[in-house]
């Protein structure tokens, strides 16, 4: 966690970072997101999920809620959809590529094609998987 922090603090790529554990409402039930930034060139919300073990499907499912809880209680009207990224130790890419397809949400997941999953007036503005990856293996 620290690591990924301290990576996107240090992109200078429009990324204030708002907070670590960020509280949000589901219904009525009380979560966490370990870290939500704010793209400024993007305009948009960054909801970023750390998984210490190997991928899970239903990794997917909680990222997605926050990003849509996200879209529903904090995004403002001249916004961009917000976009969700998960880091996780290992995955299967079958079972990452499904996970995603079976999502209508931005989302990306570890070292899995980030770039395919956000429009064209995203990219470059945002890091790649793999500068990710590398920032976090250090």
């Amino acid at each position: 966690m620290d690591n990924a922090e301290q990576f996107f603090l240090e992109l200078g790529r429009g990324f204030p970072y708002i907070g670590r554990e960020v509280r949000i409402m589901v219904g009525k039930k009380e979560k966490f997101m370990d870290m939500l930034f704010f793209n400024y060139i993007t305009r948009c919300f960054v909801v970023l999920e750390i998984k210490a073990g190997d991928f899970e499907s239903p990794n997917t499912g909680q990222l997605g809620t926050y990003v849509v809880a996200v879209n529903h209680q904090m995004k403002e009207e001249w916004m961009n959809p917000t976009i969700g990224l998960l880091i996780c130790k290992d995955k299967d890419e079958i079972e990452a590529q499904y996970a995603l397809e079976s999502s209508s949400q931005p989302l990306g997941i570890s070292s899995y094609e980030l770039s395919n999953l956000i429009p064209d007036n995203y990219k470059g503005s945002m890091p790649t998987i793999e500068e990710i990856e590398a920032e976090l293996a250090d």
